[in-house]
């Protein structure tokens, strides 16, 4: 394949930090006319302003993409001592990646990768498949060199930057309790839209439901199961519901599983495959909330066939990257409603003559799911 030289942005590394939501910084950003000659060359300062490298790629790739995944855009190197693999976790600054033979390798992510200018808090996220230089002889860590353009990716927002936890994955398994620390529709809901706009495959799993009489529950079932989306009643204490989803992760692939802090996400795991002897804590009784056992990520092989990522629990969750125009396509419910509307770009919040809020009126949508809707279109974070 042909190479081109291409401009990459980096890091500025020595810019100073600014508020979210900064008026002044949105206008000293305001370009001047004599920014732009009549040639159409731009005027580059130097400095913290401008931090740009000259690397080869091959002609015809996405330098948009590239530059977000961090990888397909490279220098030209020795490429023959490389390995394909996938990434199993992330500590801090190193990286355990699995090669195809099964072996894993410690590895550092080179510095040219940390260093672009991503939305992300990582360039190297867990089951990221990523080309790897192993530890040369005598050496105890590799590099890795390149990461692979991702797919189904499980993404939220934190602090202002899209947090990763999990790539190229099938399905993710969104945990709540019923009990300890008890059921959260909206943090449910936040996960679905999040999955939607993903593109991934949803499953609903309520756990602990040994702590809770289950018919007070049936309504939550009963909602999601009209939805389309597959719901399953589990606890790791009696073995409840543990067939059903050990048949969801038969069906091969990579699953993720996620949900606040205390859910039990761990225990169903050590219940499912009792080998792994994940770590896990009870809810505190003073804040009623999970205590944060499993610190990080990690991918893990089944004995029963395919790949599940065991993820921290989260106490926030905020969707990421979705703009309030494109929310209505993350609720299946609204998706008959919103051609009705008056108005083309019909928010639902406030217009008059809107079918999803008559809907809403009527009972076709559950009142709970559109509270959800309006609570993320006006970005207002929800804490597990």
């Amino acid at each position: 394949m042909a190479k081109k030289k291409i401009r990459i942005e980096l890091r500025k590394n020595r810019g100073k930090r600014h508020r979210a939501n900064d008026l002044t910084r949105a206008f000293e950003d305001e370009k001047p006319a004599a920014a732009e000659s009549a040639a159409g060359e731009r005027v580059r300062p130097k400095g913290e302003m401008s931090r740009r490298r000259t690397i080869v790629a091959d002609v015809g790739e996405d330098r948009d993409d590239a530059a977000a995944e961090g990888g397909a855009a490279r220098r030209a190197l020795d490429q023959s001592a490389w390995l394909s693999g996938r990434v199993l976790r992330v500590h801090g600054l190193v990286n355990v990646v699995e090669a195809e033979d099964g072996r894993t390798y410690p590895c550092h992510v080179r510095r040219i990768l940390k260093s672009m200018a991503i939305d992300g808090r990582n360039v190297v996220a867990v089951g990221d498949r990523v080309w790897f230089r192993p530890p040369e002889p005598g050496g105890d860590e590799g590099f890795i060199e390149r990461v692979e353009p991702r797919q189904g990716v499980v993404t939220r927002g934190y602090r202002g930057r899209r947090h990763v936890i999990a790539a190229n994955v099938d399905s993710v398994l969104i945990v709540s309790a019923l009990a300890e620390p008890g059921l959260k529709i909206s943090l449910i809901d936040r996960y679905l839209a999040a999955a939607e706009f993903a593109g991934v495959h949803p499953v609903i799993v309520l756990n602990k439901a040994d702590l809770v009489d289950v018919a007070l529950y049936q309504w939550v079932v009963g909602l999601y199961s009209q939805l389309g989306y597959e719901t399953i009643v589990t606890s790791a204490s009696d073995g409840r519901g543990l067939e059903r989803l050990r048949g969801v992760l038969r069906r091969g692939g990579v699953t993720a599983i996620s949900g606040q802090s205390g859910v039990g996400k761990s225990s169903l795991l050590n219940a499912l495959q009792p080998d792994l002897n994940l770590r896990v804590r009870e809810v505190s009784d003073w804040t009623a909330k999970g205590k944060h056992t499993t610190t990080t990520a990690e991918l893990i092989r089944l004995d029963a066939g395919g790949y599940v990522v065991d993820t921290p629990g989260l106490r926030q969750f905020e969707l990421w990257g979705v703009l309030p125009g494109e929310l209505e396509g993350c609720f299946v419910e609204f998706r008959p409603f919103v051609p009705l509307c008056r108005f083309p770009d019909c928010s639902h919040t406030h217009e008059g003559r809107c079918a999803v809020k008559d809907a809403v009126y009527w009972g076709w949508i559950h009142a709970g799911r559109y509270e959800s809707y309006l609570k993320l279109y006006h970005q207002k974070p929800e804490e597990g």
